[in-house]
């Protein structure tokens, strides 16, 4: 063999291993990956978010801090339940008492983070500055909605009613899709002096400002024209939607801006 025919087998033999070391290498990350999602705590805060004010709506084992919509001692026999850390919507036991869910206390400026799933052609929603009160039959106649949505569900191709946008007022502002049954969604309320934002997946779905004319507007033109209620607040309870669809929240919290 001369000197240059060795030298190239070296040289292919050095290649050959260095893709096999790639490949085990790359493997090993993805298997680090996927472990680390398996094994993440959820409904826990990590001490930089401590730090930064943000505070657990969910404690992943009660329902403390929460009630049933205008029926504030009724949760024990509720639809909503803990399941393996979840906050559960068992909405298709018709034994149980149906309602939304809203917090004990009030919010007016905060950033509000989630995790969702529906189940297959689930619909629902988070309301936010709910009024609680004997004139309002619902959450939804006070509290404009971020809303939730299976992709499978016949609403899913209605501009007014995509996932993460803000229901029955205005369209996605960046396209994005939800993610199926059996997998988690982020969601991300700020607000901030009456302007909101709604994100989905990282991306900004919905953008406005509560005490504008253009708010107003859009409220005249569309089906809550007659809520005399809707939209005018720019503090309140935050609710989940029982909707007749199985549901799961985790991870919710909040920190106050």
């Amino acid at each position: 063999m001369t000197r240059t025919s060795l030298f190239i087998v070296l040289i292919t033999l050095l290649i050959g291993f260095s893709c096999k070391t790639d490949k085990k290498d790359t493997f090993q990350i993805e298997r680090s990956k996927e472990l680390a999602i398996q094994n993440k705590v959820h409904n826990q805060l990590l001490d930089v978010e401590k730090e930064q004010g943000w505070r657990l709506l969910f404690d992943g084992e009660t329902l403390n801090g929460w009630h049933l919509y205008n029926n504030a001692d009724s949760t024990r026999f509720s639809a909503w339940e803990v399941q393996k850390g979840t906050l559960f919507c068992n909405a298709t036991d018709a034994t149980k008492v149906f309602g939304d869910l809203v917090t004990d206390a009030v919010f007016e400026n905060y950033e509000l983070m989630f995790d969702w799933q529906m189940a297959l052609r689930g619909n629902g929603g988070v309301f936010i500055n709910v009024q609680e009160s004997p004139e309002y039959k619902a959450t939804y106649t006070t509290g404009p909605e971020y809303q939730l949505l299976e992709p499978e569900h016949m609403d899913t191709k209605t501009p007014l009613k995509r996932p993460g946008c803000l229901w029955g007022i205005s369209p996605q502002l960046n396209t994005v899709e939800a993610k199926p049954v059996g997998q988690w969604n982020t969601a991300r309320i700020l607000q901030q002096e009456g302007k909101i934002q709604f994100y989905l997946n990282g991306k900004l779905t919905a953008e406005e400002d509560l005490r504008s004319q253009d708010w107003r507007t859009k409220i005249a033109n569309s089906r809550f024209k007659d809520a005399t209620g809707f939209g005018k607040a720019t503090q309140g309870r935050i609710g989940l939607q029982n909707w007749y669809f199985e549901a799961w929240f985790r991870n919710i919290k909040i920190r106050e801006l």
